[in-house]
């Protein structure tokens, strides 16, 4: 049996050997029989423009003109091809280029490359074949045209090669309309191009951001590039900026409150264990005076919220006569004390509240206990503890169906009233989890708005807005929200290198209206049901923000005016 089994496995791994090897000899002959097919079809078009007089050499569409399709689709032995031509002026170096040429005649000869495609197993393969075709007898000819210069950048306005570049014009005769490529220097040329205004370019590249030329309409009276004019002789010269799209990702969220928990010893409804305790309205050492426990502890039962943020603090009420003591401890579910590592000084534990619990992950402790030891070394006296209270933040929850408008900060021209347009301003609305997610998004800066319409105000962003968002990244923008009022005024603090600042002080004041506020982890505050104020009203705010580490930032010169933002950057 174990010899049938051992040969049977290795005549499996011969004939799997031999099937690949089979199948791969099978794709060879035919990616083979393909790029004879597409050298043919190449070849037959390169002798077929070589056969046509030299004025009718050129692509419908294109520059120079001509009959010739700029795409086609064909079939030689059951494989589609898709053919494309481009004809195109060349400035021979030989007699100098551009201004430099020696007889100011630039457009030399015409260049022909026929692109042959084809789908195979491994993707799409292409050959190419380019060629020269001068004018008769050698003679150059003066073509009254001018030169357009397509320059196409990154981001970090590095060249970008191969990035695909529009040129259209129905206004002229014959109506231009052709595709080029630019080059290793993320440039695409164009000669002879017939002298007229309203040229529209458009530059892009496979998974890459669009730029373009616009026209002059009533809603943009002054666009931004307009599109080109070109002059005969002249050269007009234009750079596009392109990118690598990026991913972002909105969460709209109900904004993160403060809550707490609490026990002032009614009952023993809420301990989870005591030892040597009495609850009589308060915790103290079992007995009574002249025969106190020495010792006693108590411990809560589990404190916990849904859905839990953040920690806050844990504080007390307490009463030590001479000779007692009470220490506190934080404890986890299991009643054991949080280890230093978790919680800093928890092993030795505290005498004066609050204890911070801002920095113990919710993650892994979703519920914490409380505990006390008691002590006292006089039988007559006892430690006694009136209530104690945890302080945590919940949420955030999820926000379905909620509108709101995200705008970048490109500009595309102005209108009539010399208002800006955006290049990207669109409302969304969220999904029933409360998301968006915009895959084809290009790099800018991103601020997003929710309209009243909504019942809402933004709390606070995360991070704070407006948003950058970098070429080919996935970013995300997290948003909260709080019921809407009239006028209000959302802050958030920066430091100059444009990190958050959390925990700044901001004091927002107006005659007998004080108020002071901490920003969250976003670095925002939000002050809400304000009276308007303007500085041309004569009745601004007053803002006076300070944090550890920087220099103190004051303005009395904040409008307040419907739903109003301030960044404030320090120092």
């Amino acid at each position: 049996m174990l010899d049938t089994v051992v040969g049977t496995a290795l005549m499996l791994v011969v004939f799997v050997g031999i099937s690949s090897a089979f199948q791969l000899a099978i794709q060879a002959v035919g990616n083979n029989a393909a790029r004879a097919g597409a050298i043919a079809l190449a070849n037959e078009r390169i002798e077929y423009i070589r056969s046509l007089s030299y004025d009718a050499i050129g692509t419908a569409g294109g520059i120079p003109s001509g009959a010739l399709p700029q795409i086609a689709t064909t079939t030689l032995n059951n494989i589609p091809y898709t053919q494309r031509i481009f004809v195109g002026y060349e400035d021979d170096p030989n007699d100098g280029t551009g201004v430099d040429d020696t007889n100011d005649i630039v457009v030399d000869y015409k260049a022909v490359k026929v692109t042959i495609s084809w789908e195979s197993r491994q993707g799409t393969r292409t050959i190419t074949m380019v060629g020269r075709i001068s004018p008769p007898n050698g003679i150059e000819a003066d073509v009254p045209g001018g030169t357009l210069v397509v320059h196409v950048v990154d981001a970090a306005f590095q060249p970008i090669q191969n990035a695909q570049v529009t040129v259209e014009n129905p206004g002229v005769s014959p109506a231009v309309d052709l595709t080029i490529y630019t080059d290793e220097t993320g440039t695409a040329t164009l000669l002879g191009v017939p002298p007229a205004g309203g040229y529209i370019l458009t530059a892009t590249k496979a998974g890459y951001s669009t730029a373009q030329t616009y026209e002059v309409s009533a809603q943009n009276t002054n666009p931004i590039p307009a599109h080109l004019g070109v002059a005969a002789y002249q050269t007009t010269a234009a750079t596009f900026e392109i990118d690598l799209l990026s991913t972002l990702r909105i969460e709209a969220y109900e904004e993160i409150v403060e809550d707490s928990w609490s026990d002032g010893f009614a009952n023993d409804v809420q301990l989870a264990t005591t030892s040597n305790i009495d609850i009589v309205g308060r915790v103290q050492l079992a007995g009574g005076e002249g025969a106190y426990a020495t010792e006693g502890f108590v411990q809560s039962a589990d404190v916990t919220a849904s859905p839990l943020f953040r920690w806050g603090t844990v504080s007390w009420s307490d009463e030590r006569p001479a000779g007692t003591g009470i220490i506190y401890r934080v404890y986890d579910t299991d009643g054991d004390a949080l280890p230093n590592g978790v919680l800093a000084g928890n092993s030795s534990g505290f005498s004066s509240p609050p204890i911070d619990l801002s920095g113990v992950s919710t993650s892994t402790h979703g519920a914490l206990r409380i505990g006390a030891s008691l002590s006292s070394t006089d039988a007559n006296v006892t430690p006694s503890i009136d209530d104690w209270s945890v302080t945590y933040e919940i949420g955030p929850t999820p926000l379905a169906d909620i509108d709101f408008n995200l705008r970048g900060a490109k500009t595309i021209g102005t209108n009539a009233g010399g208002a800006l347009i955006y290049k990207y301003d669109a409302d969304h609305t969220t999904s029933a989890q409360g998301l968006v997610t915009l895959s084809d998004v290009e790099w800018d800066l991103y601020t997003l708005s929710v309209p009243s319409s909504t019942g809402y105000d933004i709390v606070s962003s995360c991070p704070p807005q407006p948003v950058g968002v970098l070429p080919s990244t996935e970013s995300v923008i997290q948003i909260y929200l709080a019921d809407h009022t009239t006028n209000s005024l959302l802050v958030d603090v920066r430091s100059s290198d444009g990190a958050i600042v959390p925990n700044a002080s901001v004091q927002l004041q107006r005659g007998v209206y004080d108020a002071t506020e901490e920003t969250d982890l976003c670095g925002h505050v939000l002050y809400r049901n304000l009276s308007s104020g303007t500085v041309g009203s004569g009745n601004p705010y007053t803002i006076n923000v300070s944090a550890s580490g920087y220099t103190a930032y004051t303005s009395s010169e904040v409008n307040v005016t419907g739903t109003s933002r301030l960044s404030i950057i320090l120092y």
